[in-house]
């Protein structure tokens, strides 16, 4: 993809000049003092910058202080345009961004290399938590989130290796299943969990403390230039009042789980490594576990938590807090918790099978009450029964990526606990088949049986039905 020449379709922005600027100077080395500790801000030092006067009395055009590649952007860009997601507050749609792409991309090229990019504000979204409340997302603009994945694709790759490997959340190769597993394993060792929630991550975050570990990581000045300016970038609420950012980063930027991830290498996973090296955990984001072997250990960790996160600007969620005790078949004990959920998953005690194929009460992951009834709820808003200008092809090719999605993940451990999903799923079809079909309107046993035979002939039509979870058509 070959860029344009900048021009002024597509950009809200008034023109910036694109000559060698340092709005906020380059950033000094970390390795004076400790990351996550308080430091003394220093002066800053702005690079020495030549003329635009000199540079074209010698001949040639003024270099760019910044080099970005510019294949760089165009990476990016195929990245944010994969992932979607709406228009910020310029009100520009990726449609829109697209209708002069090559103009568009060279201008964040342009003022990203120039230093003279400056992010625009961010819109706030307000979005109900599954638990309660709301969640306030900043939702960048599409040049904005470009601009985010370049500093992402050369960030990232620095910070990753120092990350430790019980940390799972946004990170590549990764995921939440693997927290499941190994926190299942755990549960078997250990017979008492910490549980721990960090209220508000994303709007908490203390900035010097970031940017220390920014600086430390960062290999290149533009790095810590443009993460500086995404922190400061002001919010915009649904009344369109501004309001200024003095911590936390927006949850929605595209560099956000990275930074967020920075901050809890050393403010959690760093700092409980060192100092209880002998203690296993699991986290992923802003949701962690402990794995104690008293109650008495689990207090005493719960206390320390609560003094670091303190410490660094950070509150446990009360609530969402508390020390959990992993009831099996061996540990008998009565307790006020017995279970938590983890990751969408329920902990609990469980009838599960050893490796002879002997029953045992244990202690084991399956999909959690709140995630079965988000499930169904989602399938009830397809309102599958009354879509009856649809073939049961065209119901099949729009709801088995959903399927397969929460098979894929929540059919990990217990399976046996979608079977409500299937039969929920089976219902709605043999509602549309009888609003569908004058022949079987009126007439469920033979809508029944009519399925039934499908089922037969063409076992893999559905995705719950390819994995053997065909549920019961009653």
């Amino acid at each position: 993809m070959m860029f344009k020449g900048e021009g002024t379709s597509g950009d809200h922005h008034k023109a910036e000049s694109t000559d060698a600027r340092y709005w906020d100077g380059a950033a000094r080395s970390s390795d004076e003092a400790s990351v996550m500790e308080v430091e003394r801000r220093g002066s800053i030092k702005q690079p020495e910058r030549r003329s635009q006067l000199q540079v074209q009395e010698e001949g040639r055009s003024p270099a760019k202080p910044f080099d970005i590649d510019k294949w760089l952007i165009v990476k990016a860009y195929k990245l944010v345009k994969k992932n979607a997601g709406a228009a910020g507050v310029d009100g520009l749609s990726l449609e829109d961004f697209d209708r002069d792409l090559k103009t568009n991309l060279y201008r964040i090229w342009n003022r990203m290399s120039s230093g003279s990019y400056m992010p625009p504000p961010v819109r706030a979204v307000s979005i109900p938590k599954k638990s309660g409340g709301e969640r306030i997302l900043g939702i960048p603009t599409v040049s904005d989130r470009i601009a985010q994945m370049v500093v992402k694709l050369q960030f990232e790759p620095q910070v990753e290796p120092s990350f430790l490997p019980d940390s799972y959340g946004y990170r590549p190769k990764k995921s939440a299943i693997q927290a499941i597993d190994v926190t299942r394993k755990r549960c078997w060792r250990y017979p008492w969990v910490l549980e721990f929630d960090i209220r508000g991550l994303f709007d908490n975050i203390r900035h010097d403390l970031l940017l220390k570990a920014v600086d430390k990581h960062a290999t290149t000045p533009w790095e810590k230039l443009y993460i500086r300016r995404w922190l400061t970038a002001p919010l915009v609420d649904a009344e369109g009042e501004m309001k200024e950012r003095r911590k936390g980063t927006p949850q929605g930027g595209v560099i956000s789980p990275v930074l967020a991830n920075l901050f809890l290498h050393y403010t959690f996973d760093r700092w409980l490594s060192q100092h209880f090296p002998s203690i296993e955990w699991c986290r992923y984001a802003d949701d962690g576990l402990l794995h104690c072997r008293t109650e008495k250990q689990a207090e005493f960790l719960l206390g320390k938590l609560r003094e670091r996160f303190r410490a660094c600007g950070l509150e446990l969620h009360p609530e969402k807090t508390k020390i959990i005790y992993c009831k099996d078949q061996r540990r008998t004990e009565n307790h006020e918790h017995t279970s938590f959920d983890f990751l969408g998953y329920t902990f609990q005690k469980r009838v599960v099978k050893d490796k002879s194929g002997e029953l045992f009460l244990g202690f084991a992951p399956g999909i959690s009450n709140s995630s079965l009834k988000g499930i169904i709820q989602k399938v009830r808003t397809w309102k599958i029964g009354q879509r009856t200008d649809l073939s049961i092809i065209d119901i099949a090719e729009f709801i088995n990526p959903y399927l397969r999605g929460w098979w894929n993940y929540y059919g990990c451990y217990y399976r046996s606990l979608l079977y409500r999903v299937s039969r929920y799923v089976n219902q709605r079809l043999i509602r549309w088949a009888m609003r569908k079909y004058r022949h079987l309107r009126g007439r469920k046993k033979k809508t029944l049986a009519t399925f039934e035979k499908l089922l037969k002939a063409r076992p893999g039509l559905f995705a719950h039905w390819a994995l053997g979870m065909s549920g019961a058509f009653a």
